[in-house]
Parts: structure tokens; sequence; C-alpha cells
């Protein structure tokens, strides 16, 4: 397997990517092709004290810059880190593309240069989150803002795949993200869409309330781009709130931090989950192949755990399951 890894998408681009590629390569052996420009990888090899032959690289010489408008610029950049990669994986079922540029430029280009898994009309982005005893998978978490019911039973069909093949769970369960548990709540696109997943889906288990997504009412969660976006920045802003509202307790007084010091390892583990960079990122669900987005802000740290999760996403067979699950032609969806 090779991982294309695009050296010059995120904030701390390119020396933090290629420091992280240059950790997970000694940690797990991996093959890994640096994609970007070739004269400033090189340069930012040597600075990292490589030898600029120590990588393959696949020269790219523009960039998308995260301010772009995502589908003019894959259109007009067709030499940019982000288009080469996509197009390095397609149809190559042994490899793998990482990237922590633009989400709407790398949705852009996966869906136009590495392609749609044939029945899919709507490629998501979904985010594991670590509930209190098992895992959730919530999509779509901003690739679509506006959606069909169709779409919804698309990204369930496909999150169930995920759950099922990645993190073992044999009959992932389904629930529809909604102002309360009852059919007849929200708005017509999620009346809608709660009859037609009931009807098609017998791992449906209905609305499911945001208070309950850390709490294992559901294994797959899904909601249209805008309301999975504004819940993940919601935990996101609530868990950093939560963090500091904690240390401002533990350091009120000598004996709160005596009692902090004695439970610091136990609070580290517990929150361990919750750490963007202990995730790595998250796949782009629907594409025909394997592209794996990081976080914007990835460290080194980040970067090699997006790197690993990857792989291990290519080493589950969901691809192929997914390919056969929308094969059938009355699986595809209008746009």
């Amino acid at each position: 397997m090779k991982v294309y890894l695009d050296a010059m998408g995120g904030d701390n681009a390119p020396k933090e990517i290629i420091k992280g590629a240059i950790e997970a390569k000694a940690e797990k052996g991996y093959e890994i092709i640096l994609v970007g420009k070739e004269d400033v990888i090189k340069e930012e090899l040597k600075n990292l004290g490589k030898d600029p032959k120590s990588f393959e690289i696949l020269n790219a010489t523009e960039t998308i810059d995260m301010h772009d408008d995502p589908i003019k610029a894959v259109r007009s950049k067709r030499d940019s880190s982000i288009v080469v990669g996509c197009r390095a994986i397609k149809g190559n079922d042994e490899a793998v593309f990482v990237s922590a540029g633009s989400t709407g430029a790398i949705l852009a280009g996966a869906s136009l240069f590495t392609g749609r898994i044939k029945g899919t009309k709507r490629p998501a982005l979904g985010v594991v989150l670590q509930g209190l005893e098992k895992p959730v998978l919530m999509m779509d978490n901003g690739a679509n803002i506006e959606c069909k019911p169709e779409h919804l039973l698309e990204f369930a069909k496909i999150g169930s795949l995920y759950m099922k093949n990645v993190y073992g769970i044999k009959e992932p369960t389904v629930g529809l993200a909604n102002n309360g548990t009852e059919e007849s709540k929200g708005s017509p696109l999620y009346k809608e869409a709660n009859a037609l997943l009931r009807e098609k889906l017998p791992n449906f288990i209905g609305n499911v309330e945001m208070k309950q997504l850390f709490f294992g009412e559901a294994d797959v969660i899904v909601c249209d781009g805008f309301t999975g976006n504004m819940i993940l920045k919601t935990v996101e802003g609530s868990l950093t709130f939560a963090v500091k509202v904690l240390k401002g307790v533990l350091k009120k007084s000598p004996k709160n931090m005596l009692a902090a010091a004695l439970i610091k390892n136990d609070i580290t583990q517990a929150f361990s989950g919750f750490d963007p960079s202990a995730t790595g990122g998250a796949p782009l669900f629907g594409i025909d192949g394997i592209v794996f987005k990081a976080h914007g802000s990835s460290d080194s740290v980040a970067i090699k755990n997006a790197i690993i999760k990857a792989a291990e996403f290519h080493a589950s067979g969901f691809m192929a399951e997914a390919r056969e699950c929308f094969a059938a032609k009355d699986e595809a969806v209008e746009e």
C-alpha cells in the first residue's frame, strides 16, 4: 500500500506534515509519497535532518489556499497538490490520499478526479466521536449543506458499513439527529427522512436528540452537513470550555492542585478520545478510493495518526463492500 500525502495542505505545512510522514514511516514502515512542490519538500527534509532521497516526491507546482473557492480552484489549479494526489489514487486500490488542506477543495478534487462509488451521488464527511462506552459516527459534517431524504439514507448505509468493517460492530444501529424522538418532530426534510429510513433500514432506531450523542443511543447518526457541522463545532467548543473550567477548579487551591496531581493520568486518559491529534482525521465517504481529511491545524502527531487511520481503513475491506452495496441501480439517488 502507498500513502500519498499532501505536503502543502494545512496551517502547519510543510514542516509538520513532512515531520508526521517521517514519524509514520519510522513507526509503521509505510511507503509514503510526498505530494507538493519538490524543491520546498526537499529543503524541508534537509531542515529536519533527512536525506531528500529518503522519500519519493510527486511534484505538484501549485497549491490551493484555504480562502480559494474550492470548485474553481480544483478546476483551474490542475497541478495543485490536492488534485495531483486525488488523481494518483484513481483506480488504485493499493493507495490512499491524506490531506490537511481545504475540506471543500479535497471534496471537489476527490469527486472530480478520483470519482464516486457507482450508485452514490453525495460524498459525505464522517467523524467518529468517542462516546461514554463506545464510538459513534456522525455524518454529514459539512460536505452537503442541503440534502434530500435519499441522501441521508445513503449516509446511513455507508456509515453502517464503516462501523461494521472498521470498528467491528456486527449490526450498527442508525439514528436520525433531531430535536425530539417523536416521528412528527423536525423540519419537512427530517420528517420525510425518518419515514424513508424506517422503511428501508432494519437497523434504524428513529430520531435521536443530541443530548444523547455520547451515550450509545446509536452507532451512526445522520444529518445534513449544515446541522452536522454545527453539532461538531458545538461539541468542540463545549469540550474546550469544560477543560478550561476543570483546570481553573484544579488550580484554585493547594488542596485542589494536590488532587489534580493524583488524578492527572486518569483525566488525560478520559479526554484522550476527544483529542483531534489522536483521532487523526476523517474519511470522505462515497469516494471511489480512500481519501482521508486531516484537521487543518494538524501537527506532526495528528498527521502521523491520520496516516495510520487511513492505512487501517484500507485494510478493513470497506471499499469492496461499499461498491457492492451501491452497485444496484435502485440504490442511486438524484442530485
